[in-house]
């Protein structure tokens, strides 16, 4: 039987099935709170990107389905506007993945940074397509004004934007204030703020509701979170619902130059991620003020860092070095959830407490 063409396929009712079973369970501490395409790399999620390229029908699961109503897709894998149709094809035909050329992919959580600046590029094409950019603010300074694209309802003010080595994107209801000085390729997401004075270099998303300042250079804030004051954020993730105390900073590099380890689990060994590799941060993680992470820092979910240097791998639900209470970690949770508008959900506490129990 002669198959349907792909573009009557990806337009139909099918299903793509996002399966993050072969490598959710080393993307720690990102997957611990969420399925793997719901990790946000360059402007959008993974299963976002999906759904805006295909407009079909996403599913994820946490292990392979059984089902021939659609295709599966292993969720690790990064679609553009280049590539999806391969990834389409190779899914239809049940084929190799890795035979794909040029394919972005997140195996481990570091490359999240690492093909942040890729990512961002690939999503402007797809957010953009055959769109127009709202008009660029007087008194906005720019180079390569053709570069970039803003939303309606985004407000700048005042501020340097530079997209001569990479395109930069600000989102819907974003907020860039005085003074901020920014470098593509770049995105702020849907109201996102830029507080004044940032100095902001490429590869850095500002995911939605996010709120920085300081200096950031190819670091991600998924959703949610603040690093609103000044201190240095590097080649960094930053999970939602986090929030970085004045002054805090890391290390991206080592004093020697040397490669970087990461230790992503109590029992894990240490895996080289290179010369540049600064923290990683799981969910509704704090640090307090003037906190100071080390090269290739890894920092659970719920986690209250203050005191001394963190040690280079902080388990979930650690308060400095003893045990959050858990009814505690959730009290604060809400707190700060609450002064963005949102509550803890049923769902947020039974997955906080399965984590919790699981590393007793």
């Amino acid at each position: 039987m002669r198959k349907p063409a792909l573009k009557s396929l990806f337009l139909s009712s099918m299903k793509i099935y996002l399966d993050d079973s072969l490598y959710g369970p080393f993307l720690h501490p990102f997957t611990s709170t969420r399925h793997l395409s719901d990790i946000r790399v360059g402007i959008l999620t993974i299963a976002e990107k999906w759904r805006l390229l295909t407009k079909a029908n996403i599913e994820k699961y946490l292990d392979p389905p059984n089902s021939n109503d659609g295709w599966v897709i292993p969720a690790h894998l990064i679609p553009t506007v280049q590539n999806f149709r391969s990834i389409l094809k190779v899914a239809a035909e049940k084929g190799n993945f890795q035979l794909i050329p040029n394919l972005m992919s997140i195996t481990l959580p570091w490359h999240i940074f690492q093909l942040n600046a890729q990512a961002i590029e690939a999503d402007i094409d797809l957010i953009t397509a055959g769109r127009m950019s709202a008009p660029i603010p007087e008194g906005t300074r720019v180079i390569a004004p053709e570069r970039i694209f803003i939303e309606p309802g985004a407000t700048i003010l005042m501020s340097c934007l530079n997209a001569a080595e990479g395109r930069i994107y600000i989102g819907k209801n974003t907020l860039i204030m005085e003074g901020s000085l920014i470098r593509g390729p770049f995105a702020a997401c849907e109201a996102a703020v830029v507080k004044m004075g940032a100095t902001i270099y490429g590869g850095t998303t500002i995911g939605p509701y996010s709120v920085v300042g300081g200096e950031i250079k190819n670091s991600i804030l998924f959703g949610y979170s603040n690093k609103a004051h000044e201190g240095y954020l590097g080649d960094s993730v930053i999970g939602e619902w986090c929030n970085l105390g004045a002054g805090t900073s890391n290390s991206n590099v080592k004093n020697t130059g040397g490669l970087v380890k990461y230790i992503t689990g109590r029992d894990r060994i240490p895996e080289i991620a290179g010369q540049k590799a600064g923290l990683l941060m799981g969910d509704y993680s704090r640090s307090a003020i003037n906190t100071s992470f080390n090269t290739g820092t890894v920092i659970g979910v719920c986690c209250n860092v203050f005191g001394e240097m963190p040690a280079k791998y902080v388990n979930h639900f650690s308060w400095g070095k003893e045990r959050y209470i858990f009814e505690k970690a959730l009290q604060d949770i809400a707190n700060w959830k609450k002064m963005k508008g949102h509550e803890l959900t049923t769902a947020e506490r039974i997955t906080l407490n399965n984590i919790y129990l699981s590393t007793q």
